[in-house]
């Protein structure tokens, strides 16, 4: 057989050689400013605030002298603690700006985790709110910052006089940022440990959004109605770096997810896309009012950052009216997307399938046990090579060389097949990873933590399937001799400490966990008996892409 027709039967592709930009996110910002200076660039409707693009453009510009007048420069570090609103990307364009690398933080986090945060990420600054109906989150900082000698220098409050000085304050911008500096580091349980923070360059996230609105054939006439949150990939660069390069705008429905609140933006503001984890979906279809919405503006849209079920699809494309509901494949060390069906592909592909490799994009399936490139429709591994692979974790050469090999393949963790055609799907995760509602979760983190309770001996985590959130966490508890707790006190405890999608939904109180001879535990026995003691077969079969 030729060489070429031998690869051909391989599972490889590379996506379409569309050129990459040599832009910042800043430089993106005020070229589409100056393209669309007056059209709506984002609107927060919990807010009532509307900002143009030149009106974006200038505040992000205020925010970066503000920085600059803090003693921020370029490559600090400034960390964005806060729920979806229009401050939060007032600030992520400002960070782009100054050169400044924005730290993502989870508005779920608690002491545990933030503390965690603020000591590995070096941030000199953090942005927040005082609390809302969910968290104090000025009493969580401060206890998460107590005894700690950190690089913390400025805790600015968005609902204080703070906030406005430092955007009237006098300052300058840098001289230069270059495309391969980093713009953004978000905390993730990625494929191995505890979370490690994904360095993610201007380069990166700049033509992962330019690649998605093509996908999604996005113009400066369309307004997509973003429910995600921002600290997300999902928000952060689906999001915001999609309507930057196309001009589109960003509607923001409510603080975090509310189904009424995001069909509600759909209905009013004419939207033409929308956005959603399979859960948020869900939600929505069971408003009772549900069919009270007119959703004939919509025309594209996405379902990601979780399994797909490919009922829920065909209801979204059939019920909401996005004949042009799209697909995508991809985790934060890929900035997030690799892969993507398009808009104009077809009903079986975009329900089937999450798409194929995005431009400049290289994907292959690999075996699990040697590495090799494996045939056509064979389940391996998805590796990623390109402009997306994350610049590393930061602070942590080790986890990066075991993720990003030195050929440039990064491991992914999840299995796939690869079709004749270049589509990919997904069938699975060789790694331990948790996906709840589009929250990555790693086991040994929520473990590691359930080891701190003085009554805890031993515990295992796993995910087991939920209709609504794709997985959720159950955890078994061997206890220490003497010791008696209860299902609910243990969910109890960790309720401060940390973010509520990590708390077990369920504890199992046991005497011995199943163990191969050498001692390893099974846990994928862990799962399949709790499948079946909850009768839960039927989730755990259900089709997705």
């Amino acid at each position: 057989m030729p060489v070429d027709e031998e690869l051909a039967t391989l599972s490889y592709s590379h996506g379409e050689d569309r050129p990459l930009l040599n832009l910042t996110i800043g430089d993106l910002l005020h070229r589409t400013s100056s393209r669309y200076p007056n059209r709506l660039a984002l609107a927060s409707r919990h807010q009532s605030r509307r900002m143009t693009w030149a009106q974006l453009s200038d505040a992000a510009d205020r925010v970066a002298r503000g920085l600059w007048s803090l003693g921020i420069r370029r490559g600090d570090r400034v960390g964005l603690w806060s729920t979806n609103c229009i401050e939060w990307v007032m600030l992520h364009m400002g960070c782009a700006c100054a050169g400044v690398a924005l730290v993502n933080v989870n508005p779920a986090y608690r002491s545990h985790e933030l503390q965690y945060t603020l000591t590995r990420s070096r941030m000199k600054a953090i942005f927040l709110w005082h609390q809302d109906k969910r968290a104090d989150y000025q009493e969580i900082l401060e206890r998460a910052c107590h005894g700690l000698r950190l690089d913390l220098q400025h805790t600015i409050y968005f609902d204080s006089p703070a906030w406005p000085a430092l955007l009237d304050a006098p300052g300058q911008l840098p001289d230069r940022v270059a495309v391969e500096d980093v713009a953004n580091i978000q905390y993730t349980s990625g494929t191995t440990g505890l979370p490690k923070g994904v360095m993610l360059t201007h380069h990166n996230v700049v033509n992962n959004g330019q690649f998605l609105a093509h996908g999604f054939h996005y113009s400066e006439l369309d307004s997509i109605v973003v429910p995600v949150p921002l600290f997300h990939c999902y928000g952060c660069v689906i999001g915001t770096m999609s309507a930057l390069n196309s001009g589109a705008a960003l509607i923001l429905p409510n603080w975090t997810f509310d189904a009424r609140a995001t069909l509600q933006a759909v209905h009013d503001e004419r939207a033409t896309s929308v956005y959603g984890v399979p859960a948020m979906y869900v939600a929505e279809f069971g408003l009772p009012d549900f069919s009270t919405f007119d959703f004939t503006s919509l025309r594209t849209g996405m379902m990601s950052g979780a399994p797909c079920p490919v009922e829920l699809m065909k209801r979204v494309l059939n019920e909401m009216h996005i004949g042009e509901l799209v697909i995508a494949y991809g985790q934060t060390e890929t900035s997030p997307v690799v892969t993507m069906s398009d808009a104009s592909d077809s009903l079986e592909i975009r329900v089937n399938t999450v798409g194929r490799a995005m431009p400049q994009t290289e994907i292959q399936v690999i075996s699990t046990t040697d590495g090799a490139r494996l045939p056509i429709g064979m389940q391996g591994e998805l590796c990623v090579r390109g402009y997306a692979v994350m610049k590393g974790y930061d602070g942590d050469p080790v986890g990066t060389a075991d993720v990003v090999k030195p050929d440039g393949w990064l491991h992914t963790g999840d299995l796939g097949v690869m079709r004749a055609d270049g589509c990919i799907h997904i069938t699975g995760r060789s790694r331990d990873v948790i996906i709840r509602g589009g929250e990555n979760i790693y086991p040994r983190e929520v473990e590691e933590f359930l080891y701190t309770n003085p009554k805890v001996g031993e515990v295992q985590v796993v995910g087991i399937p939920n209709e609504r959130l794709g997985e959720i966490v159950v955890a078994w508890v061997r206890l220490r001799p003497g010791a008696e707790a209860t299902e609910g006190e243990i969910r109890e405890w960790c309720k401060s400490q940390i973010a509520y999608y990590k708390i077990p939904e369920h504890v199992r109180f046991v005497d011995e966990f199943p163990a191969t001879l050498s001692g390893k535990i099974q846990k994928y026995k862990i799962r399949e008996f709790e499948i079946e003691a909850r009768g839960l077969q039927s989730i755990a079969t259900t089709a997705t892409a």
